[in-house]
């Protein structure tokens, strides 16, 4: 996966579908504007949030990716966006970070970005904050299967909608294909026992989708393992 975070990859995926020079640093959580990732900086400015930086984007370099759409595929873009980043990223947050046969896959990958001594502190503090996040959210209320239900239902959806396209909204990419392909890397390049990852295995459209855009966005990490 291009990162962890479906939001970092999203932003990336964007900012190279658009062909916006750039620059990944490591964060620094001090300066993020938001207390999140990703988090960018132009002109002095630091801007956080993936959506509200690509909206900066667009009206700096234009709509590039999205101006052939009608008001229609829009519409449908912004839907799947939505379901994509409010619904189903929680339930990936919840199967990786607080079900712990998730947790078990996510720890050592994860912790290879800290050194080993903050690693015994850090992980306690960062799903208690988590668990918090989720429960005020909603989806730390529902039940292990009711959650994995949730996601499959997702993938459903966005494989309903993808078809036989190309790409989300027809033969060519759009802005919305950045959000689609960043959760269809969550959801097939993480490992997971609950039963998701074969979900999304199941979908062909989805694994060759994730597949073509990988390969022409980030030929670097080399082509999908089957």
């Amino acid at each position: 996966m291009p990162s962890f975070s479906p939001f970092c990859t999203k932003l990336e995926t964007y900012l190279r579908m658009a062909g916006i020079p750039h620059e990944v640093r490591p964060p620094d959580m001090r300066r993020a504007p938001k207390g999140k990732i990703p988090y960018v900086e132009i002109d002095g400015r630091l801007i956080g949030d993936s959506q509200l930086v690509i909206d900066e984007l667009v009206r700096r370099h234009g709509d590039t990716l999205d101006a052939q759409l009608d008001s229609k595929q829009r519409a449908i873009g912004h839907a799947v966006r939505r379901m994509l980043e409010e619904g189903t990223y929680f339930t990936t947050l919840h199967l990786r970070w607080i079900d712990e046969d998730g947790f078990r896959v996510l720890r050592p990958e994860f912790g290879k970005m800290f050194p080993p001594a903050l690693r015994p502190l850090l992980f306690p503090m960062v799903r208690r904050s988590v668990r918090s996040a989720l429960r005020g959210q909603g989806t730390g209320r529902h039940t292990k299967d009711e959650i994995v239900s949730f996601a499959r239902r997702d993938l459903d959806a966005l494989s309903a909608i993808l078809g036989e396209s190309e790409y989300l909204l027809g033969d060519r990419p759009s802005s919305y294909d950045a959000t689609a392909y960043a959760f269809c890397e969550s959801a097939l390049g993480f490992p997971h026992p609950s039963g998701v990852l074969e979900h999304a295995r199941s979908k062909p459209n989805l694994v060759a989708y994730r597949a073509r855009m990988r390969e022409r966005w980030f030929p670097e990490l080399g082509p999908v393992r089957s």
